[in-house]
């Protein structure tokens, strides 16, 4: 298995010192029904240093959320961004998802976390979590329970020991 590396930019921008480390959160967040200065005031408000985009794809029809647009305007406050695609779901648990079949989503999914792109990611989150912060991963959903990010949230926190908080922006 390769080491992870993540940018130095990415990683000075998201550092914290000791005395912050001992009570981290890690935060998500989905965009849909949702402009993206709401996200952005959300993520601001919640204090979020560094943006993960847990989705396959990065690109959206929606104004401000593909990928290039969005790490502009999270640059712009302050925020660093960065994509892992390998913990996006893969077409058929979107598929899933969209459809309603929550279930077959998780399943889906839980297979996609057993290859060894994913755990790599997951290594890589980890590390971001642990050593960074604060952390908030984002994907389109806006409700969490019916999002891929919310399994990921859940092994990060039993794996690190940190809250999660699941950030809701207005849809204004």
């Amino acid at each position: 298995m390769r080491a992870v590396h993540t940018p130095p930019a990415i990683a000075q921008r998201a550092m914290t010192t000791h005395s912050e480390a001992v009570s981290k959160t890690l935060f998500t967040i989905g965009y849909e029904q949702t402009p993206a200065h709401s996200v952005l005031n959300e993520l601001q408000r919640a204090g979020v240093k560094l943006l993960v985009d847990v989705r396959a794809v990065a690109s959206s029809r929606r104004p401000g959320f593909s990928k290039t647009q969005l790490a502009a305007g999270l640059d712009a406050r302050g925020i660093a961004y960065l994509h892992l695609r390998s913990l996006g779901t893969p077409k058929e648990g979107r598929l899933a998802a969209r459809a309603g079949h929550h279930a077959e989503l998780k399943r889906l999914y839980d297979s996609h976390l057993k290859t060894p792109q994913a755990k790599e990611g997951m290594d890589e989150l980890a590390t971001l979590v642990r050593e960074g912060g604060p952390v908030c991963i984002l994907c389109y959903e806006r409700e969490h329970t019916h999002c891929h990010r919310r399994f990921i949230a859940e092994i990060i926190e039993a794996r690190e020991h940190v809250a999660v908080e699941n950030l809701v922006a207005p849809p204004v």
